[in-house]
């Protein structure tokens, strides 16, 4: 019998390519959506697997919902990556960011406690959860410093995880992941409006790119390499967090700087900054500390920041993946 895997959140960036991983590893693959049957699922048709998966609808807000879905698919494996996922939109929509994360991340842990088989649970975690690192790169035992809505709900999800792996001895663990990009990334999101704007301009649009500000430092790594880590914890003998990432950090003006170079463009001519795009508060320097990870799971990033840009730029979110996780 193949393993079974239950991914709540198939339809986004990290779902897509972590079903497409799982597939090619023989895993039957159930998805989650709130409406399976009216979901377009446009990144999995993208990976051309969307007729490999077998969808079901859950709410992860309403428990019983939860618990038929586990019971429906029974998995060996749930990836929860359901839930708000944009830092920005969670200062307009703080209870929708907070009560989606948190009480989806509560239901799926007392589902796992009450079903009659035994379950590992991947949560993801987020980077934001450390707030701003002061350049000090950040491991698994430092200290969270949560600076927006969204980073408050991941956090109080991660002390979920935690104590409900301490209390009631379940299989659960948080992969704290640095920002990880691709083509398959929402358009809100900077690094995509970044690329998607300096390809226009560079195909004779007119358009400026208006960013907020371009002083803050981040970790930037290629999403499918990230699934492959998500899975190697769930392999683990025992169940404990990592930190996820390249271990690289580089400036926002530095992303932008390479990408229009790519393109043979001088960002400066195209580029307008904006108070009005600024959050109400930010973290400026994001480092990470990837060594456990390494040493554990045998995972290392091997794509940094100018190799994630050349992957964006091509727009194929098939580009350069078929050899990961193998």
């Amino acid at each position: 019998m193949p393993n079974i895997a239950l991914i709540c959140g198939i339809g986004g960036q990290d779902g897509a390519f972590l079903a497409r991983l799982l597939l090619r590893k023989g895993y039957k693959v159930w998805g989650s959506s709130r409406d399976a049957l009216g979901a377009e699922l446009t990144n999995l048709q993208r990976l051309r697997i969307r007729d490999d998966i077998s969808m079901l609808s859950m709410d992860p807000e309403d428990f019983r919902s939860v618990l038929v879905a586990l019971r429906t698919s029974r998995p060996s494996e749930v990836y929860l990556l359901a839930g708000q996922s944009s830092v920005g939109l969670s200062f307009e929509q703080p209870a929708e960011t907070i009560q989606s994360i948190t009480l989806g991340t509560l239901n799926l842990l007392e589902a796992c406690r009450m079903v009659d088989h035994p379950i590992r649970l991947y949560h993801a975690g987020s980077s934001e959860c450390f707030g701003d690192t002061g350049g000090v790169p950040a491991n698994e035992q430092t200290p969270f410093h949560p600076r927006s809505p969204y980073a408050v709900a991941k956090s109080s999800a991660f002390w979920l995880v935690d104590n409900y792996r301490e209390a009631y001895g379940l299989w659960v663990c948080t992969g704290i992941l640095f920002n990880h990009e691709s083509p398959l990334r929402p358009t809100r999101f900077v690094t995509q409006k970044i690329v998607g704007t300096a390809k226009r301009i560079a195909q004779g649009s007119r358009e400026r790119l208006e960013l907020g500000r371009i002083d803050i430092a981040r970790d930037w790594g290629w999403a499918p390499e990230y699934v492959d880590a998500m899975w190697r914890m769930l392999q683990q003998p025992s169940a404990r967090d990592f930190v996820i990432a390249t271990g690289e950090t580089n400036r926002l003006e530095d992303f932008v700087a390479v990408t229009f170079a790519a393109l043979g463009l001088d960002w400066h001519a195209y580029v307008d900054l904006k108070d009005t795009l600024q959050r109400p508060t930010d973290v400026l320097l994001n480092s990470a500390d990837p060594a456990l990870a390494e040493h554990i799971l045998g995972w290392k990033a091997t794509h940094r920041m100018r190799e994630v840009i050349q992957h964006m730029l091509t727009e194929d979110p098939l580009d350069g993946i078929d050899a990961i996780g193998e």
